[in-house]
């Protein structure tokens, strides 16, 4: 999963790099109006993909919990006597 965002994410920004220099951001009309808009989404995969890495789930294995030691995770978990 990460290996994919970070592949998305290098390509999202190897596309803003070489785009920002050949789009009219200047200019006035539509072709404005489009390389603004370009821009706005392209930054935003970049920050879905930027998201998506730093706040993804980590997934953990679980240990294999036998009767003895759920029986002693409990009394460890208890607040009270």
């Amino acid at each position: 999963m990460k290996q994919r965002l970070l592949l998305c994410l290098l390509l999202a920004f190897a596309l803003i790099y070489f785009a920002v220099p050949r789009i009219p951001l200047g200019d006035p009309g539509l072709g404005g109006i489009f390389a603004v808009a370009w821009l706005l989404f392209a930054l935003i995969v970049v920050g879905g993909n930027l998201v998506g890495l730093l706040y993804g789930k980590n997934k953990r294995k679980t240990p294999v919990l036998t009767e003895e030691t759920r029986k002693e995770g409990n009394k460890l978990r208890r607040y009270s006597r």
